[in-house]
């Protein structure tokens, strides 16, 4: 993974984190591109309260956009990038989607489910090995988080 495009593609994930916070959801956005090509085929952010859904986090959404657009289930050809670090629901369906590689922002020591808590991909019973990059641009994917829980705490 190029540095450029891991920045490139976490700033446009940062958007939608931002679209997310005006909501009033919390904001994690995610970006779904095709490794090969570049494209982005998946952006958005979190909508569990938008959708009443509490599954409805970003990283959910773009997997599920991407599975609908090609017709299957797995998408072997492709990199996630997101705001936060999964919890452990999305790394389940990131290893079930079969993504190729995985690139995330803040760490979530709380609710993390891929370098903290359950540490998904280490586990025996997931069968698939991602590739992972972590801490990209990780202080501004915090903040948008520590600003959003802030002003949460004045109201």
């Amino acid at each position: 993974m190029e540095k450029e495009n891991n920045i490139y593609f976490m700033k446009l994930a940062l958007e939608e984190a931002k679209k997310a916070g005006e909501r009033d959801e919390v904001p994690v956005g995610a970006v779904l591109v095709d490794a090969g090509s570049g494209d982005v085929i998946a952006r958005n952010g979190n909508r569990t309260i938008e959708l009443s859904d509490p599954t409805a986090h970003a990283e959910m959404l773009v997997i599920r956009e991407a599975c609908q657009k090609a017709g299957t289930q797995r998408l072997p050809d492709y990199d996630l990038y997101v705001t936060l670090e999964p919890c452990s629901m999305c790394a389940a369906a990131i290893a079930f989607a079969r993504l190729r590689c995985l690139v995330m922002g803040a760490p979530d020591p709380k609710g993390g489910g891929v370098l903290h808590g359950p540490v998904f991909f280490n586990q025996p019973t997931c069968h698939h090995k991602i590739m992972l990059e972590s801490a990209v641009m990780a202080e501004g994917c915090g903040q948008i988080l520590k600003d959003f829980f802030a002003e949460k705490r004045k109201k």
